[in-house]
Order: C-alpha cells, then sequence, then structure tokens
C-alpha cells in the first residue's frame, strides 16, 4: 500500500520497507503492519491531540512528572510549545512504560523506536503468523478462562509493583498468542503513586478483566482482587509474588480522626515547602 506520510521519514531512514497494511484505527492511534527487513511488525502512528478522541486525557497525566523546568511551565500555560511537549509526553509514556514493564515481566509488545509521533514495535502474532486477536474476539473453556484471567492479575499486580497503573485495561486492549494474554495500548499509563485517581482505576481496570473472563468462569465474579491488591500496595506489602486470595474485607476498626487531620496537615506542610523549594529552583534557573 502507499506508505503514509507520518512512516514516511522511517522509510527515508530505513527503518521500514514495506507498508503492508492497515491493521487498526484506535482513538488515539492508527496502527500499521510494517516490513522492516525480513520482520514484520507494526507502526503505530500517534494521532494529533485536535484529532484523539480520547477522553478525560488530563485526568491519565496527573502526576507525571517533566523534568525540564521550562517544559513544565510552558505546559502549564498552554503555550504552542507546551502543546508540542504535551505530545512528546503523551507519545514517549507509552515507549518508556512498554520497556518498563517488558523488564517487570509484563508481557507486553516489544518497542524498537519511537520517531516523529510514529512507534515501531513487535507485532503480537498467533500460532499461524497471523495477528493475534483481541481477547474480545476470542471465547475460553472454563479452565482456560481461570488460567488467562490470573496471568493478567499477575501481570497487573507486576504493574502496580513498578509504580504503574494501565488505567484503560479491557477486553479490547489485550491480544491473545499462543502464550496467552499480551497488554497494550499504555500511553494512558496511570502513575500509581502520583495520581489520584489510581485506585479507582486500578479497579476498572481489574474488575473489566474480571466480568470478562467471568462469562466463562462465574465464580470469578465474586472476587475482588483490586481491593485486595491496592490493600497490599498501600501497605508496603505487595510483591510480583505475592499470593491474592481474591477475597477482601474493608477494615471495621474506627478511624482516629485526629491522626487523620495531622496527617493532612503534615502532607499540606510538605507540599507548601515543596512548591516554595521548586519556585526558588525555577528563579535560580533564569
Amino acid at each position: 500500500m502507499k506508505v503514509p506520510n507520518r512512516i514516511q521519514p522511517l522509510v527515508d531512514d530505513g527503518l521500514v520497507d514495506e507498508v503492508i497494511s492497515r491493521l487498526m484505527s484506535g482513538k488515539e492511534a492508527d496502527v500499521y503492519v510494517v516490513r522492516c527487513g525480513d520482520e514484520t511488525r507494526c507502526a503505530k502512528v500517534y494521532k494529533e491531540a485536535s484529532k484523539r478522541s480520547f477522553k478525560q486525557a488530563v485526568v491519565y497525566q496527573e502526576g507525571r512528572r517533566v523534568r525540564n523546568s521550562r517544559s513544565a511551565r510552558a505546559m502549564e500555560k498552554g503555550s504552542k510549545y507546551g502543546r508540542k511537549q504535551h505530545e512528546e509526553v503523551w507519545q514517549s509514556t507509552e515507549v518508556d512504560a512498554l520497556f518498563k514493564l517488558a523488564a517487570a515481566g509484563v508481557r507486553v509488545p516489544r518497542p524498537y523506536v519511537c520517531l516523529d509521533g510514529v512507534l515501531l514495535m513487535e507485532l503480537v502474532t498467533d500460532a499461524d503468523g497471523n495477528v493475534a486477536p483481541r481477547l474480545n474476539d476470542m471465547a475460553f473453556s472454563h479452565e482456560q478462562a481461570l488460567a488467562d484471567h490470573a496471568k493478567v492479575i499477575g501481570y497487573v499486580v507486576r504493574m502496580l509493583c513498578a509504580g504503574l497503573i494501565h488505567g484503560d485495561l479491557s477486553e479490547f486492549n489485550v491480544l491473545v498468542d499462543s502464550q496467552g494474554p499480551v497488554i497494550i495500548d499504555l500511553p494512558q499509563v496511570v502513575d500509581a503513586a502520583a495520581n489520584n485517581q489510581a485506585r479507582a482505576m486500578l479497579e476498572r481496570d481489574v474488575n473489566n478483566m474480571r466480568n470478562y473472563y467471568g462469562i466463562y468462569a462465574p465464580e470469578l465474579l465474586k472476587t475482588n482482587y483490586a481491593r485486595e491488591m491496592w490493600a497490599l500496595y498501600e501497605d508496603g506489602k505487595l510483591t510480583p509474588q505475592s499470593e491474592l486470595t481474591g477475597q477482601f474485607e474493608e477494615s471495621r476498626e474506627a478511624i482516629d480522626l485526629d491522626a487523620v487531620l495531622d496527617e493532612i496537615a503534615s502532607a499540606e506542610e510538605e507540599a507548601y515547602a515543596r512548591q516554595a523549594r521548586m519556585k526558588a529552583e525555577q528563579e535560580d534557573s533564569y
């Protein structure tokens, strides 16, 4: 097929030899099957912000760190340079997450390079070499549903141990190859420690998986893995080897309101002090 304009720079640089077909068009990117030498890979072409239909992007971006203070200020002001930096951060977030999660033992597509808003990465295929199907296109036996659900929960635990939450995990963002589930689509990945909506997003991700696999293994519908793993995470006890039961009961202990208020006051003082330090550092940088 004709080479899309956004992929042409990769062809010019010798990173892509041929665009074979268009694989899909999503809310934040278009994906193409490409040939790179003897290998078949995929090229994810990120859409510009004005053309993306991903809702509430600002919620997912909360807590993301920008090392360059000039870029951070520009992004806050919404200047043309700031909008450009927003786009670069949005795109680099997925690349960084893919490398980090692969190192943590999570099955994700292997990334190769991201150039001018195009991410070149592994094409996940089935046993016959065809593009692997999405989870929502699969049917499972009771035993296979339990086994694959356990794998996905294990990946979510490893993600959380690495400080990340997918944020949009569903049967549409999981591929299934001969070895089982592969998690995809991570530009909206959430910082578990810095995003106020982290717990809610984790619960939604985990419950989406529970509800889908629960179609084939109804006993999963009674589980509560999300709150169990979040409680362990908050206590600093969650590890990739944590053995979860899927059972969780909220604590019924009386809340020490004075202690909570003291913690809030202490956090506010730390926040003010941090802001003062950042302001001083920015002034020194001029």
